[in-house]
């Protein structure tokens, strides 16, 4: 009897082994098709998990972009950020990216709730944060930009047809004034140099603005600090810490 115990109990936890083991299997599968599909991941570390959401592209709006341009879904984003807020074994966020700009409705919602989630976040830009790139940079409660990354900062654009009334005029101040408000909220850059920097002609060719790189924007205040994703996720890792050390 004393055996047949035994090789039960031994059977028993081999088949808790092999559970474990799908389960591994079935979260890294998962994590696979996430990176495949969204272009995110979660990283589990001992020092923090952390979720690595990627803004490349150009940001969706209400109208579907051609199947050939590479963009970021805010209808995607908008429920992932509200996940990684209530998820507990979500300790922090990295937002990586490497954007042309896009909707700026979408871009700004999705600026203001990553500005608003309580858990932290960094933000890395890589390549470019141009346009609506420039507040989902800023969003996070620090920002890094490599020294090769560019960032476009030029004024509100339509396309399509535009009603010549003072009304129309009204509408594009507002949402601008939204945009730069934004800006100077969650970054250390003062609103006259950021409109200036918006208004300013003679850099774009065939637009008003200008194009800034990952030191200059450093020195403006519109970025944190300059750094790649080693400085960024140590970064990241320091807040984790903090946090759990404060509750």
């Amino acid at each position: 009897m004393e055996n047949e115990f035994e090789n039960e109990t031994v059977s028993g936890c081999g088949q808790n082994e092999n559970n474990d083991d799908q389960i591994n299997d079935a979260g890294s599968e998962q994590n696979a098709q996430n990176i495949k599909d969204f272009g995110m991941t979660d990283v589990e570390n001992p020092r923090g998990n952390i979720h690595c959401l990627t803004i490349v592209g150009q940001v969706e709006g209400h109208m579907v972009l051609p199947s050939q341009n590479k963009s970021t879904k805010y209808e995607h984003v908008i429920p992932l950020l509200v996940n990684i807020e209530q998820n507990e074994k979500v300790d922090g966020l990295l937002v990586v990216l490497n954007t042309v700009g896009g909707d700026v409705e979408a871009g700004l919602a999705i600026s203001e709730m990553i500005a608003s989630m309580e858990k932290p976040a960094v933000s890395l830009v890589l390549g470019g944060g141009h346009s609506i790139g420039v507040p989902l940079a800023v969003s996070a409660k620090r920002s890094f930009i490599v020294p090769s990354a560019s960032m476009t900062i030029h004024p509100i654009r339509m396309n399509g047809t535009v009603i010549g009334v003072p009304q129309t005029y009204e509408y594009f101040n507002k949402m601008q004034e939204r945009v730069v408000n934004f800006v100077v909220k969650n970054s250390n850059i003062k609103k006259e140099v950021f409109t200036e920097m918006m208004m300013k002609t003679g850099e774009i060719a065939n637009d008003v603005g200008c194009i800034i790189l990952g030191n200059e924007a450093v020195s403006l205040g519109l970025i944190d600090e300059v750094g790649g994703i080693h400085e960024a996720l140590e970064c990241l890792y320091g807040m984790i810490e903090k946090n759990k050390a404060e509750k």
